[in-house]
Protein backbone atom coordinates (compact mmCIF):
# COMPACT_ATOMS: atom_id res chain seq x y z
CA UNK A 1 0.00 0.00 0.00
CA UNK A 2 1.05 3.48 -0.74
CA UNK A 3 2.33 5.63 1.99
CA UNK A 4 -0.08 8.95 1.98
CA UNK A 5 2.72 11.16 3.34
CA UNK A 6 0.37 13.83 4.51
CA UNK A 7 -1.51 11.39 6.60
CA UNK A 8 1.11 10.78 8.83
CA UNK A 9 1.37 12.50 12.02
CA UNK A 10 5.17 12.93 13.93
CA UNK A 11 5.34 11.22 17.14
CA UNK A 12 4.74 14.75 18.94
CA UNK A 13 1.81 15.67 16.97
CA UNK A 14 0.49 12.07 18.03
CA UNK A 15 1.55 13.10 21.78
CA UNK A 16 -0.33 16.22 21.30
CA UNK A 17 -3.95 14.76 20.46
CA UNK A 18 -4.02 12.00 23.01
CA UNK A 19 -2.92 14.60 25.53
CA UNK A 20 -6.17 16.59 24.35
CA UNK A 21 -8.29 13.76 24.26
CA UNK A 22 -7.11 12.38 27.78
CA UNK A 23 -7.94 15.39 29.47
CA UNK A 24 -11.18 15.43 27.90
CA UNK A 25 -12.19 11.45 28.88
CA UNK A 26 -10.40 11.71 32.10
CA UNK A 27 -11.82 15.39 33.46
CA UNK A 28 -14.47 16.35 30.50
CA UNK A 29 -12.77 19.75 29.23
CA UNK A 30 -12.95 19.87 26.04
CA UNK A 31 -10.17 21.76 24.04
CA UNK A 32 -10.20 18.79 20.78
CA UNK A 33 -11.66 21.55 18.71
CA UNK A 34 -9.54 24.52 19.93
CA UNK A 35 -7.26 25.65 17.17
CA UNK A 36 -4.54 23.22 16.89
CA UNK A 37 -1.60 25.28 16.69
CA UNK A 38 -3.07 27.12 19.75
CA UNK A 39 -3.29 23.53 22.14
CA UNK A 40 0.29 22.77 20.57
CA UNK A 41 1.83 25.63 21.76
CA UNK A 42 0.51 25.87 25.20
CA UNK A 43 1.40 22.00 26.03
CA UNK A 44 5.14 22.56 24.77
CA UNK A 45 5.36 25.51 26.46
CA UNK A 46 4.00 24.06 29.85
CA UNK A 47 6.22 20.88 29.16
CA UNK A 48 9.24 23.22 28.93
CA UNK A 49 8.35 24.54 32.01
CA UNK A 50 8.62 21.02 33.81
CA UNK A 51 10.81 18.64 34.82
CA UNK A 52 9.33 15.68 32.10
CA UNK A 53 10.92 14.40 29.39
CA UNK A 54 8.26 14.47 27.08
CA UNK A 55 4.63 15.28 26.38
CA UNK A 56 3.86 11.21 26.98
CA UNK A 57 5.24 11.71 30.71
CA UNK A 58 3.00 14.66 31.28
CA UNK A 59 0.13 13.03 30.24
CA UNK A 60 0.26 10.28 32.30
CA UNK A 61 0.90 12.58 35.28
CA UNK A 62 -2.55 14.35 33.82
CA UNK A 63 -4.85 11.28 33.90
CA UNK A 64 -3.44 10.37 37.79
CA UNK A 65 -2.52 13.12 39.48
CA UNK A 66 -6.18 15.78 40.07
CA UNK A 67 -4.30 18.17 41.61
CA UNK A 68 -1.04 18.17 38.76
CA UNK A 69 -4.37 18.35 36.26
CA UNK A 70 -5.58 21.23 38.63
CA UNK A 71 -2.32 23.10 38.03
CA UNK A 72 -2.09 22.55 33.81
CA UNK A 73 -5.94 24.11 33.19
CA UNK A 74 -4.92 27.68 33.31
CA UNK A 75 -2.38 26.92 30.68
CA UNK A 76 -5.03 26.56 28.40
CA UNK A 77 -7.67 28.99 28.90
CA UNK A 78 -7.47 32.78 27.09
CA UNK A 79 -6.44 35.17 30.27
CA UNK A 80 -5.14 37.99 27.87
CA UNK A 81 -7.47 41.25 28.84
CA UNK A 82 -7.47 44.63 30.54
CA UNK A 83 -9.81 47.58 31.83
CA UNK A 84 -11.68 48.78 28.35
CA UNK A 85 -9.77 47.21 25.93
CA UNK A 86 -10.18 48.51 22.75
CA UNK A 87 -11.55 51.42 24.27
CA UNK A 88 -12.85 52.63 21.22
CA UNK A 89 -15.77 49.61 21.34
CA UNK A 90 -16.27 50.71 24.81
CA UNK A 91 -16.91 54.14 23.33
CA UNK A 92 -19.42 53.04 21.19
CA UNK A 93 -20.97 50.30 23.41
CA UNK A 94 -21.98 53.61 25.75
CA UNK A 95 -23.03 55.88 22.83
CA UNK A 96 -25.34 53.63 20.52
CA UNK A 97 -25.60 50.04 22.60
CA UNK A 98 -26.75 51.10 26.20
CA UNK A 99 -29.54 53.33 24.86
CA UNK A 100 -30.77 50.43 23.24
CA UNK A 101 -30.52 48.39 26.24
CA UNK A 102 -32.42 51.24 28.35
CA UNK A 103 -35.56 50.17 26.64
CA UNK A 104 -35.62 47.14 28.18
CA UNK A 105 -37.43 47.42 31.97
CA UNK A 106 -35.04 44.72 32.95
CA UNK A 107 -30.70 43.96 31.52
CA UNK A 108 -29.65 41.05 31.14
CA UNK A 109 -25.30 40.61 29.84
CA UNK A 110 -23.39 37.81 29.66
CA UNK A 111 -19.66 37.94 29.35
CA UNK A 112 -18.81 34.83 27.93
CA UNK A 113 -15.44 33.97 28.82
CA UNK A 114 -14.69 36.68 31.19
CA UNK A 115 -10.79 35.52 32.03
CA UNK A 116 -9.92 37.60 35.03
CA UNK A 117 -12.68 40.35 34.80
CA UNK A 118 -11.19 43.44 33.56
CA UNK A 119 -14.00 43.76 31.23
CA UNK A 120 -16.78 42.75 33.12
CA UNK A 121 -15.86 45.76 35.92
CA UNK A 122 -15.33 47.80 32.83
CA UNK A 123 -19.37 47.02 31.49
CA UNK A 124 -20.39 47.76 35.24
CA UNK A 125 -18.75 51.13 35.74
CA UNK A 126 -20.11 52.14 32.54
CA UNK A 127 -24.08 50.73 33.12
CA UNK A 128 -23.34 52.65 36.20
CA UNK A 129 -22.49 56.02 34.80
CA UNK A 130 -24.97 55.49 32.01
CA UNK A 131 -27.21 55.60 35.08
CA UNK A 132 -28.73 51.63 34.34
CA UNK A 133 -26.54 49.92 36.63
CA UNK A 134 -29.73 49.12 39.37
CA UNK A 135 -31.36 46.87 36.61
CA UNK A 136 -28.73 45.45 35.05
CA UNK A 137 -27.93 41.78 36.08
CA UNK A 138 -24.18 40.63 34.77
CA UNK A 139 -23.52 37.35 34.03
CA UNK A 140 -19.74 36.84 34.28
CA UNK A 141 -18.77 33.22 33.05
CA UNK A 142 -15.48 31.32 32.29
CA UNK A 143 -14.15 27.12 32.51
CA UNK A 144 -11.18 28.21 34.51
CA UNK A 145 -12.33 28.35 38.37
CA UNK A 146 -9.40 29.26 39.44
CA UNK A 147 -9.35 32.62 36.58
CA UNK A 148 -12.75 32.84 37.99
CA UNK A 149 -11.56 33.26 41.48
CA UNK A 150 -9.23 35.93 40.35
CA UNK A 151 -12.43 37.87 38.95
CA UNK A 152 -14.64 37.98 41.76
CA UNK A 153 -11.50 39.48 43.74
CA UNK A 154 -11.32 42.24 41.85
CA UNK A 155 -7.43 42.94 42.79
CA UNK A 156 -5.03 43.97 40.15
CA UNK A 157 -1.49 45.27 39.81
CA UNK A 158 -0.85 48.74 40.45
CA UNK A 159 1.16 49.07 37.95
CA UNK A 160 -1.46 48.32 35.63
CA UNK A 161 -3.51 51.69 36.79
CA UNK A 162 -1.83 54.16 34.20
CA UNK A 163 -2.83 52.16 31.20
CA UNK A 164 -6.50 51.36 32.90
CA UNK A 165 -7.10 55.28 33.28
CA UNK A 166 -5.93 56.00 29.72
CA UNK A 167 -8.42 53.24 27.91
CA UNK A 168 -10.87 54.74 30.90
CA UNK A 169 -10.58 58.28 29.55
CA UNK A 170 -10.47 57.19 26.04
CA UNK A 171 -13.96 54.99 26.62
CA UNK A 172 -15.44 58.29 27.42
CA UNK A 173 -15.48 57.88 30.90
CA UNK A 174 -17.39 60.65 32.95
CA UNK A 175 -15.21 61.07 36.03
CA UNK A 176 -11.89 60.15 37.63
CA UNK A 177 -11.20 56.06 37.12
CA UNK A 178 -9.63 56.42 40.57
CA UNK A 179 -13.16 56.68 41.93
CA UNK A 180 -13.73 53.15 41.56
CA UNK A 181 -11.06 51.49 43.37
CA UNK A 182 -8.83 51.58 46.30
CA UNK A 183 -5.22 51.64 46.60
CA UNK A 184 -3.89 48.97 48.84
CA UNK A 185 0.12 48.19 48.82
CA UNK A 186 0.97 47.11 45.58
CA UNK A 187 -2.06 46.61 43.82
CA UNK A 188 -5.85 48.31 43.22
CA UNK A 189 -8.95 46.70 44.43
CA UNK A 190 -12.50 47.02 42.91
CA UNK A 191 -14.82 48.86 45.03
CA UNK A 192 -17.84 46.14 46.01
CA UNK A 193 -20.44 48.69 44.75
CA UNK A 194 -19.31 47.11 41.06
CA UNK A 195 -19.64 43.68 42.15
CA UNK A 196 -23.72 43.46 43.73
CA UNK A 197 -25.24 43.22 40.35
CA UNK A 198 -22.50 40.41 38.75
CA UNK A 199 -22.61 36.88 39.18
CA UNK A 200 -19.66 34.76 38.50
CA UNK A 201 -20.12 31.69 37.70
CA UNK A 202 -18.25 28.47 36.10
CA UNK A 203 -19.97 27.61 32.05
CA UNK A 204 -18.51 25.98 29.33
CA UNK A 205 -19.22 27.55 26.01
CA UNK A 206 -17.85 24.64 24.68
CA UNK A 207 -19.72 21.86 26.83
CA UNK A 208 -22.21 23.71 28.42
CA UNK A 209 -25.91 24.65 27.48
CA UNK A 210 -28.27 27.48 26.86
CA UNK A 211 -27.72 30.09 29.79
CA UNK A 212 -30.52 32.41 29.74
CA UNK A 213 -32.18 34.67 27.49
CA UNK A 214 -29.93 37.55 27.28
CA UNK A 215 -30.17 41.25 26.20
CA UNK A 216 -26.39 41.41 25.21
CA UNK A 217 -23.95 38.69 24.93
CA UNK A 218 -20.05 39.92 25.12
CA UNK A 219 -17.29 37.33 23.70
CA UNK A 220 -14.39 39.57 22.88
CA UNK A 221 -11.16 37.53 21.10
CA UNK A 222 -12.04 33.87 22.78
CA UNK A 223 -13.62 32.70 19.77
CA UNK A 224 -10.16 32.89 17.41
CA UNK A 225 -9.36 29.86 19.38
CA UNK A 226 -11.67 27.87 17.93
CA UNK A 227 -11.77 26.21 14.80
CA UNK A 228 -14.68 26.65 12.57
CA UNK A 229 -16.62 23.69 13.36
CA UNK A 230 -16.57 25.17 17.12
CA UNK A 231 -17.50 28.68 16.27
CA UNK A 232 -20.41 27.11 14.85
CA UNK A 233 -21.19 25.65 17.50
CA UNK A 234 -21.02 27.89 20.06
CA UNK A 235 -22.36 31.13 17.88
CA UNK A 236 -25.26 28.90 17.91
CA UNK A 237 -25.31 28.70 21.15
CA UNK A 238 -25.08 32.92 21.91
CA UNK A 239 -28.65 32.51 19.38
CA UNK A 240 -30.39 30.41 21.57
CA UNK A 241 -29.04 32.25 24.72
CA UNK A 242 -30.11 35.48 23.14
CA UNK A 243 -33.57 37.53 23.26
CA UNK A 244 -35.22 38.56 19.87
CA UNK A 245 -32.83 41.28 19.00
CA UNK A 246 -30.65 40.54 21.01
CA UNK A 247 -26.87 42.01 20.50
CA UNK A 248 -23.29 40.16 20.41
CA UNK A 249 -20.18 41.76 20.74
CA UNK A 250 -16.98 39.86 19.32
CA UNK A 251 -13.74 40.67 19.14
CA UNK A 252 -12.00 42.75 16.58
CA UNK A 253 -10.21 39.89 15.02
CA UNK A 254 -13.73 38.02 14.89
CA UNK A 255 -16.42 37.71 12.49
CA UNK A 256 -19.48 35.65 11.87
CA UNK A 257 -18.34 34.04 8.28
CA UNK A 258 -20.47 31.17 7.65
CA UNK A 259 -24.35 30.98 6.26
CA UNK A 260 -25.20 29.74 9.22
CA UNK A 261 -24.81 32.58 11.52
CA UNK A 262 -25.39 34.92 8.80
CA UNK A 263 -29.07 33.54 9.39
CA UNK A 264 -29.26 34.10 12.95
CA UNK A 265 -27.77 37.82 12.78
CA UNK A 266 -26.93 40.36 11.02
CA UNK A 267 -24.16 43.65 11.20
CA UNK A 268 -25.31 46.19 13.41
CA UNK A 269 -21.89 47.89 13.25
CA UNK A 270 -19.31 46.42 11.65
CA UNK A 271 -16.07 47.99 12.92
CA UNK A 272 -16.54 47.18 16.46
CA UNK A 273 -18.11 43.82 15.47
CA UNK A 274 -21.14 44.26 17.10
CA UNK A 275 -24.00 42.24 15.83
CA UNK A 276 -27.46 41.74 16.64
CA UNK A 277 -30.12 38.44 16.45
CA UNK A 278 -32.42 38.70 13.79
CA UNK A 279 -36.48 38.92 14.36
CA UNK A 280 -36.61 35.52 12.86
CA UNK A 281 -33.83 33.20 11.38
CA UNK A 282 -33.82 32.70 8.26
CA UNK A 283 -31.75 30.78 5.55
CA UNK A 284 -29.58 33.96 4.18
CA UNK A 285 -29.87 34.64 0.58
CA UNK A 286 -26.92 34.93 -1.02
CA UNK A 287 -28.06 38.17 -3.39
CA UNK A 288 -28.76 40.01 -0.33
CA UNK A 289 -25.59 39.27 1.91
CA UNK A 290 -23.79 42.00 3.31
CA UNK A 291 -20.56 42.46 2.12
CA UNK A 292 -19.52 43.32 5.94
CA UNK A 293 -19.50 39.30 6.76
CA UNK A 294 -16.71 39.00 4.48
Amino acid sequence: MKKVEEAIMTTEEIEVKLFIEGMYLKHGYDFRDYSWSHMKRRIKNKLLMSNLNSISEMQHKMLTDDAYFKSLLPEFSINVTEMYRDPEFFDYVRKEIIPLLKTYPKIKIWHAGCSTGEEVYSMAIMLQEEGVYDRCQIYATDFNEKILEKAKEGIYPLEVVKDYTSNYIQAGGKVNFADYYTAKYDAIIMHQSLKKNIIFACHNVVTDQVFGEMNMIICRNVMIYFNNELQNRVIKLFNESLCKGGILCLGSKETLKTNEAQGYFEVYEAKQKVYRKRLINREYNNLHRSTYFK
